[in-house]
């Protein structure tokens, strides 16, 4: 029942896909129920089908929209005021679409079952620039849970390396569907909205905060770190 979304793509649809400008949902690496029990099979079909379709499909109407708009344009002063309105009007739902998008698309990549490695602890230069900045392992994950626990309402909490800061980690905290942009990277994404857990673990999101460590993908998040 609970199957991973497999990609059917015909010949030359990555081109058409390309000239239409679409955004589309990544293919898993795992099988919805492969994160079990620490995230449900429900909770990841819910989450990836529907949530994250969601921000796919918000994102390509605002960017449609957008881009009909810009067609409008007059260059008369007086005539495009009305549709530069509707343009300012329209980023906002192309910022939460296209951070939902964003945040999940790394959301996804971050987690891995225990037979693709999922929780097990990170080695290599992240591994010792952890050690370097928290201490240990279990006092970044303390560190970051606290960070989600201080959410009101919904958000993420991002481990990010920072370009501009020799590469130092930082933890990130985001509320809604914000995401993190330019110096700083994200390294893993952890999401903090009630549908990411509300299913299976209620109001006891401390708990759900605690088991997403048993699923995170160390390997990719070495990865983006050492890119």
């Amino acid at each position: 029942m609970f199957a991973r979304r497999v990609a059917q793509k015909a010949p030359g649809m990555a081109h058409v896909i390309a000239k239409r400008s679409k955004v589309t949902l990544p293919d898993l690496d795992w099988d919805f129920g492969a994160l079990e029990p620490h995230i449900s099979a429900q909770i990841n079909e819910l989450h990836y089908s529907k949530h994250h379709q969601t921000y796919v499909n918000g994102f390509n109407a605002a960017s449609e929209q957008f881009g009909d708009l810009q067609c409008k344009l007059t260059g008369d002063p007086q005539q495009d005021t009305a549709v530069v309105k509707q343009l300012v009007a329209l980023q906002q739902n192309i910022k939460f679409h296209g951070g939902g998008f964003t945040n999940h698309c790394l959301f996804w990549k971050n987690l891995a079952p225990s037979s693709q490695g999922g929780g097990e602890a990170p080695t290599g230069a992240l591994a010792k620039q952890i050690e370097t900045q928290f201490g240990s392992l279990d006092n970044l994950i303390g560190q970051t849970n606290t960070k989600l626990a201080g959410i009101q309402g919904s958000g993420w909490v991002f481990l990010v390396k920072n370009a501009e800061n020799g590469g130092q980690l930082q933890l990130v905290q985001t509320y809604n569907q914000d995401t993190v942009t330019g110096p700083l990277k994200p390294i893993v994404a952890i999401d903090a909205w009630e549908h990411a857990y509300y299913l299976q673990y209620q109001n006891r999101k401390a708990e759900y905060f605690k088991a997403i460590w048993n699923v995170i993908n160390w390997k990719e998040a070495a990865k983006r770190f050492e890119a």
